[in-house]
């Protein structure tokens, strides 16, 4: 047992421990809006909506909402990110110059986004990124573990500059300002993190994959996933294990992983320790902090004060836009479990009241902890069904279990066709013996049983539900053409407008449904 990985392990276990004393979340969570708004208050932003009146009013939270309008990205974008972005003006949302811009399209917008990241952002990241990693250290693990190298699967670290900006990837600006004491664990390092090209980069993983001693492997799961494939190509191997017999966690986040579990484990002699994870270009939100559950607790002090908008008809249109610009919203103290909610977030790199896009709820109110549900621009509602991605996930899920169709990835999109609509389901599947019309129907029945109003339409407008399976590499391939081949892309689980008819373009242009 390697004394270094004890000590390791018994310090994170300590810092684990410290952390189970602070303050409640909501507590902690007043605290971050009073922080933000102090440190905001003479900025551009901070003086037109007057938060030095803000902080003098008893009730902080309320008098913020009321007096702070909520944001999309092209709103905030428009009308005060691009002063500090395009015209390098300080002190626009937040004191100082914008040192980096993540470049971020999400999954629902083909244009890049430029969301501001400050050094008072990277050093909240950093952070929540020891806290999990000392609520690591009480799972189930072997101690040497701490002792062994992470493999961190992500964009390049060779950001660009832009004016007076550095611009690139998140995970490529956090590679680039990585502290230097976690380098002696780090793996694949700079020579290989710095190639541009994601394939050259993947190359080179799998060709010094040997050297390495890998116990920790943190990235989204597509793209592990492929570093795997690869890996057991270039070396012939059963599994990656081979090379890699400590391997033993994988941090993913980005994705609902359970689509990808049945795959990714055909490349392993022995499951691995799944922890899932929630960051974004604007922050590091939340990760799963105990091994019993798959849920993840909110980070109440780092760098972000959180509001939760229901995701419903009131709140949002159909194509998921918010109807007002003051929103019904609440807080961490008024939420209730089971309920749809959006996020509107506040955060020490200027956005405010900045609508994330993505979904959640509550499952545990007293551990803060919730569960991703979806995007509020991702979710098939074309007559009324209300699907929602969490929905798509759990059929998916469902089929795969009942099928063993070893689902990879998958796509749905919404078609008229004369007076009703139908579902075309995208999906690529590793058995070759999947009937496809058994897997339609248990994709049509497991949406059936989860959602009621889906059910509903399939009896008046829903008419018709198909399934197209595509090669995977397909989904790589338009993933590529649309320039999206980092560390951090996903492939969209709901298509609509440009997206889809660029997609579906691209499958039959190269004759690729099977």
């Amino acid at each position: 047992m390697s004394l270094f990985g004890v000590i390791m392990r018994k310090g994170a276990q300590l810092g684990a421990k410290v952390d189970d004393f602070r303050l409640s979340p909501a507590v902690l969570q007043e605290k971050q809006l009073l922080s933000l708004l102090r440190k905001g208050q003479f900025t551009a932003f901070g003086r037109h909506y007057r938060f030095t009146r803000l902080l003098l009013n008893p009730d902080i939270r309320q008098a913020f909402r009321a007096a702070v309008p909520a944001f999309d990205y092209n709103r905030l974008y428009a009308e005060w990110w691009s002063q500090a972005h395009l015209c390098d003006s300080p002190n626009i949302c937040w004191p100082g110059k914008i040192p980096y811009y993540a470049l971020s399209s999400g999954t629902s917008q083909a244009a890049s986004k430029y969301i501001p990241v400050t050094d008072d952002m990277l050093r909240a990241m950093k952070r929540a990124s020891r806290r999990m990693f000392c609520d690591m250290a009480t799972f189930e693990v072997p101690s040497d573990l701490f002792s062994r190298h992470m493999l961190m699967v992500g964009s390049s670290t060779a950001i660009r500059q832009e004016g007076r900006h550095f611009v690139g990837d998140l995970s490529g600006i956090l590679g680039h300002n990585r502290p230097l004491w976690l380098e002696r664990y780090y793996r694949p390092g700079r020579h290989i993190t710095s190639l541009p090209d994601w394939s050259d980069r993947m190359n080179h993983i799998a060709r010094e994959a040997p050297k390495w001693d890998i116990g920790f492997i943190v990235g989204n799961p597509m793209w592990v996933q492929l570093i795997f494939e690869r890996i057991v190509e270039v070396h012939k191997l059963a599994s990656v294990h081979e090379i890699w017999p400590n391997l033993t966690m994988l941090v993913h986040g980005g994705v609902f992983f359970e689509p990808y579990r049945p795959t990714l484990e055909r490349f392993l002699s022995r499951p691995l320790i799944y922890v899932d994870s929630y960051m974004a270009s604007e922050g590091f939100f939340a990760f799963q902090d105990r091994q019993d559950t798959r849920d993840m607790r909110l980070l109440a002090d780092c760098g972000v004060y959180h509001e939760f908008v229901p995701f419903n008809e009131a709140n949002f249109d159909d194509e998921g836009n918010l109807r007002a610009e003051f929103p019904e919203t609440l807080t961490l103290d008024e939420v209730q479990p089971g309920v749809s909610y959006a996020f509107l977030l506040s955060t020490c790199s200027g956005a405010w009241r900045y609508l994330l896009g993505d979904t959640m709820q509550f499952t545990d109110l007293e551990r803060c902890e919730f569960k991703l549900t979806g995007r509020t621009k991702q979710y098939l509602s074309a007559c009324g069904e209300h699907v929602s991605i969490d929905n798509l996930n759990h059929a998916v899920e469902a089929a795969d279990r009942a099928l063993q169709a070893e689902i990879g990835e998958f796509t749905v999109s919404a078609v008229r066709e004369g007076s009703g609509w139908a579902h075309d389901w995208y999906l690529s599947v590793g058995n070759p013996r999947v009937d496809v019309q058994v897997l339609r129907t248990v994709l049509d029945e497991t949406l059936c049983r989860l959602n009621d109003d889906y059910a509903v339409e399939r009896r008046f407008a829903l008419h018709d539900v198909r399934v197209h399976l595509l090669p995977q590499s397909v989904f790589m391939e338009w993933m590529e053409k649309r320039g999206k081949m980092n560390g951090q892309a996903k492939v969209p689980r709901v298509l609509k407008g440009a997206q889809l008819e660029d997609f579906q373009q691209f499958i039959h242009q190269q004759n690729h449904i099977l």
